[in-house]
Order: C-alpha cells, then sequence, then structure tokens
C-alpha cells in the first residue's frame, strides 16, 4: 500500500513532516487535584492527577521521596473493535509502566516524602500515538493540579513508510508494521526520557527519524506553555488578580 503519494501526501493529507492537529484543555474533571484532556487528530486522551496524598498502603511508603502510581485504561468505544478490554491486561500494564516512569523522571518527587501521586489516564478515541498522547495528557495534569516538574515532558512519534520518514503517525500509518519510533522528551534541558521503537533501522534513518521525533515533542512543548499561560491567566481573572 501507497502511503505517500508521488505529490508527497499521506492518507489524511498531510506533509511527511507535518503534524497532526493538537488542542488541550485543562480542568476537565472537577473533582481531581488537576486533570487535562488532549487531542492529537482524532486520538483523544483525559487524565487526572490525585495528590500528593497520604500513601494509602503504608508498606509501599518511602521515607525519601512522593510514591507515583499511574493506571492507563481505554475506553470500551475508543477503537472500532467492541470488545471488553479486560483490565490490567498485558498492554495496559505496560503502558501504564512507561507513562510511570517518564513522569518520575520529570517530578521533584524528593520534595514530597511520604507521599502518594496517582495519575489516570483513559484513551476515550484511538487513531494512534495513544502513548505519547497519554504522556502529554498527564504532564498537563501534573501542571494543574501544581507538582513540582524539572520541566514539561512531552511527547511523539514518528515513523519510516515507503522509504520516507512521517511525523505523528496516525492508526493506518502505524498499523502498517513499518518502524515506529516514541520518543519523550524534557525540551528546556535537553534530555530524552522515553525512547521506545519496535523495529530494527539502519542507524543514519533512526537519527533522521528520532530527530523528526524530537522536533515534534518541541512544537508539542511550545503549545502546552500557551495552553498553560492562557489558563493561569483565566484563574487569575476569576481571582480577581
Amino acid at each position: 500500500m501507497e502511503y505517500v503519494s508521488p505529490e508527497g501526501l499521506r492518507l489524511d493529507g498531510r506533509r511527511p513532516m507535518e503534524m497532526r492537529q493538537i488542542r488541550a484543555e485543562i480542568g476537565a474533571v472537577a473533582m481531581a487535584d488537576g486533570s487535562a484532556v488532549f487531542e492529537m487528530g482524532n486520538t483523544k486522551v483525559i487524565a487526572a492527577v490525585y495528590g500528593p496524598r497520604e500513601v494509602q498502603n503504608r508498606s509501599q511508603q518511602v521515607n525519601d521521596h512522593a510514591l507515583v502510581r499511574c493506571e492507563y485504561t481505554m475506553a470500551n468505544f475508543s477503537t472500532g473493535d467492541r470488545f471488553r478490554r479486560p483490565k490490567g491486561d498485558r498492554r495496559s500494564t505496560e503502558i501504564s509502566l512507561v507513562i510511570r516512569q517518564t513522569m518520575e523522571a520529570c517530578i521533584l518527587t524528593h520534595l514530597m516524602p511520604r507521599s502518594q501521586i496517582d495519575i489516570f489516564v483513559q484513551v476515550l478515541q484511538a487513531d494512534g500515538g495513544t502513548r505519547s498522547a497519554c504522556i502529554n495528557a498527564a504532564t498537563l495534569a501534573l501542571a494543574d493540579a501544581g507538582i513540582p516538574m524539572r520541566d514539561l515532558v512531552t511527547s511523539c512519534s514518528a515513523g519510516y513508510l515507503n522509504s520516507t520518514p512521517l511525523l505523528d503517525l496516525n492508526y493506518a500509518e502505524d498499523s502498517a508494521g513499518g518502524p515506529d519510533v516514541t520518543v519523550g522528551i524534557l525540551p528546556k534541558l535537553d534530555k530524552v526520557t522515553l525512547l521506545q521503537m519496535d523495529a530494527k533501522l539502519p542507524l543514519d534513518i533512526f537519527e533522521n527519524v528520532m530527530q523528526l521525533a524530537v522536533e515534534g515533542c518541541k512544537a508539542i512543548a511550545n503549545y502546552m506553555r500557551e495552553v498553560l499561560l492562557e489558563h493561569t491567566k483565566k484563574l487569575e481573572c476569576r481571582r480577581g488578580i
């Protein structure tokens, strides 16, 4: 199947280095300490953060830093497949671990010893790039909750199809079986916190694909800062500052 036309357009009309439209909303869950909805094209994710709060299971309490827990789920209606996904299946457990480890790299856990931070992420619509969308939603939810972080952690994917590096894969491109690189970075610190690849690539091509994903992460970081600034201004207006 041809994923890039002779005119240089992808199946959804984008250029190879063009991201899907991104949109974010902060404060989507009233009862959470912090929450956000993040959309990348047709992929839509909601994240809620509770904490820092007292550790519920005292045997898990850590004296010198906060305990970070993460739960990832997919809504049964999020894909075209109408089947009930068992809670705690292998894929959900793996993605929960990936999100938790990525978030732990940016949260200043040592400032909140003997406490617990819970991150809940649910995919409402899945059309490729769900892992990246979950990390981006969780970052905004943590910022909304006032959790101290080293930097905003942002994530984006890139792939290699029809001998062309492609930024921000949708489901059709993601399921084509080509190499797919998911990257998470701390943009201001210029550090990589997540790197996953599900197929082999020659080193020179891998560097191009990874650099493309990093550029996507930086673009998302700029958008996130705009969203957070706008949200802060709204809060100041409400409080009459």
